[in-house]
């Protein structure tokens, strides 16, 4: 299970897009951030994905993303032209392809790698969609028959929300909106498919003397109601409150609901209020990695900070990386795992599961402590990244991009080892 939250307009405090993004999946699946710069491909070159392979296009952008160590995608990322995008499993009457096809990670990285804006590419992701189809393992290199997906593509300028059946697909732009696990437009999709109504009709899916309403038609009755209970309070308590700033995306992204303590694990696994936005409820679900943004409405006058969190974002902190910079070494590195002990060394990612671990053995007395702490490392990385971004901007203005591409770097570095040394205080305190 996976939450995104998106908002931008009357519903943010000074009209930008925000994007926040929590990865669900399954305990102990390290997610590094990693990133590839732009290139230009030669012509009839093909680019290897997952479970197949795909023609190149000539030109792709600048990226960097949440990556499971197995896969070639990002379950969420983003772009040098401010695009953002995360995807989520999802479920409909149509089984999912037998033949091995594009994933809905492989999706996310081809979206950004191929789309200077929400829009084109919401038509990349919907072209090779209808191309390729989704099929194959998408928890893990073997073991699992796949599934469609569901996608939220912002930029600093619209937001949108897509979704998928085998083929097919319809989307809709929003002002601010939720996407979880179940497929959520109604009749009120905008854009589709070609044979989105005249495939549902063929199947009996849908009368069609009506206009086609794509969850009541393609989605699972099962599967209708869901996220409820802790998941869905949390969305609507930001929707129907005052304007969302990034703040406030980031608080969501560590939402346990009305308790300040996680969901317990222990609970049955239809209990709705088992799982929270942040998640436990390990092994099958965990929160792995986090990302929230303010994107922006133009690109390359002053570098611009993405958040990010590994493991469950209450046990530690966000960051901002910078797409202009090169990520530390200790940000791309999954790290190793070694039966039930985590090696951190090496790995931000393992040191702080390491950490969400130790944190888990008793959460009301260890989580007070993380977060007094982790908010005097915040406030010292707060005060810097400003600063920062001031000199870099500076050096933006004078076309000394590789000076403030240094510093960015630099900066990073300072940071990922503030990390690192926090979490191994942490841990021994604990």
């Amino acid at each position: 299970m996976c939450d995104s939250f998106v908002a931008r307009g009357s519903r943010t405090t000074d009209g930008a897009t925000l994007f926040a993004r929590n990865s669900d999946r399954r305990d102990r699946e390290a997610p590094p951030l990693i990133q590839f710069p732009a290139a230009f491909h030669p012509r009839g070159s093909t680019l290897s994905c997952t479970h197949i392979g795909i023609d190149q296009v000539a030109e792709t952008y600048r990226v960097m993303g949440h990556s499971p160590v197995w896969c070639w995608g990002f379950v969420h990322g983003v772009n040098e032209y401010g695009v953002a995008i995360g995807c989520h499993a999802t479920c409909s009457r149509e089984p999912p392809e037998v033949a091995r096809g594009l994933i809905g990670m492989d999706l996310v990285r081809l979206g950004l790698e191929r789309g200077r804006d929400a829009r084109e590419a919401l038509e990349v992701i919907a072209s090779l969609v209808e191309t390729h189809g989704q099929g194959g393992p998408s928890r893990a290199p073997t073991g699992d028959e796949g599934h469609q997906n569901g996608f939220v593509i912002a930029d600093g300028q619209s937001i949108w929300i897509l979704e998928t059946t085998a083929r097919a697909w319809a989307a809709r732009s929003v002002e601010s909106g939720h996407l979880g696990n179940v497929l959520s437009l109604g009749s009120d999709w905008q854009i589709g498919s070609r044979d989105l109504e005249s495939a549902a009709h063929a199947q009996g899916f849908w009368n069609p003397d009506r206009r086609l309403d794509f969850s009541a038609a393609y989605g699972l009755p099962d599967r209708s109601s869901f996220p409820v209970g802790r998941r869905q309070a949390a969305v609507i308590r930001r929707l129907d409150g005052p304007p969302l700033s990034l703040a406030t995306m980031k608080e969501w992204l560590c939402d346990h609901g009305p308790d300040p303590d996680p969901p317990n694990a222990d609970r049955d696994a239809e209990d709705p209020d088992r799982d929270g936005i942040c998640m436990h409820a390990g092994p099958t679900s965990m929160t792995t990695a986090s990302l929230a943004a303010r994107l922006p409405e133009q690109t390359g006058r002053r570098p611009w900070p993405v958040w990010i969190s590994f493991a469950t974002p209450c046990t530690g902190t966000f960051v901002p990386v910078y797409l202009e910079g090169t990520l530390p070494a200790v940000f791309a590195s999954a790290g190793r795992v070694e039966g039930n002990a985590t090696g951190a060394s090496g790995s931000v990612w393992q040191a702080m599961r390491r950490l969400q671990e130790k944190a888990a053995a008793d959460p009301g007395r260890t989580l007070p402590v993380l977060r007094a702490k982790w908010s005097e490392v915040d406030r010292a990385i707060g005060i810097e990244h400003l600063e920062v971004e001031q000199e870099v901007a500076r050096l933006f203005a004078l076309d000394e991009r590789e000076a403030g591409a240094k510093i960015l770097s630099r900066f990073m570095e300072r940071t990922a080892e503030r990390l690192l040394e926090t979490a191994a205080e942490l841990v021994v305190a604990l």
